[in-house]
């Protein structure tokens, strides 16, 4: 079976300023060191009889422990990941402002073998990112919603194609 995420891509403009994104990156012992490919847009797993938005904007609010702000959301598309995991993506325009990020959390044993279990954030920090620093910080199969989101600005009226795929390599989704 097919592993489905959702999650939602913050942008912003303004005036002569390059296109910011709101990314995050990804908590735990793994990441704590890498920034690279390190970081993510806010999304999660949902089962398949729930509506795709109203999933993304729940995970929203688990990864960053305010809600997901009141905007107008366009889907941008599905996209395929290295691991064969689909991520349906929409976007909007705000300037989101939290006074603080409180990610949920996750178990794991770490250092492995060691028998102890610690808790991990999911996100361990959030921010607003020009987009031609995102390219360098999100995970590589995340690079196709960075497109996207372009196209979409581009030429607002033009549909999102169904699913897209990015072949390559990528350790997260």
């Amino acid at each position: 079976m097919t592993v489905r995420s959702a999650g939602i891509l913050l942008y912003r403009r303004g005036g002569t300023a390059p296109l910011q994104v709101w990314i995050a990156h990804m908590g735990g012992p793994f990441w704590a060191r890498k920034d690279a490919h390190a970081w993510s847009i806010p999304k999660g797993e949902f089962p398949e009889d729930e509506d795709a938005l109203v999933a993304a904007r729940r995970e929203f609010s688990e990864e960053m422990g305010t809600p997901a702000p009141a905007a107008h959301y366009i889907p941008l598309g599905t996209f395929r990941q290295p691991s064969g995991k689909l991520i349906t993506v929409f976007a909007a325009e705000c300037d989101f402002q939290p006074a603080r990020i409180v990610s949920n959390t996750f178990s794991l044993e770490w250092p492995k073998g060691s028998g102890i279990i610690r808790n991990y954030p999911e996100i361990d920090y959030a921010a607003w990112i020009e987009e031609s620093e995102a390219r360098i910080k999100l995970v590589r199969g995340q690079l196709p919603i960075l497109d996207a989101l372009l196209r979409h600005l581009q030429d607002p009226g033009a549909d999102a194609p169904a699913e897209q795929t990015r072949k390559g390599e990528g350790l997260a989704d």
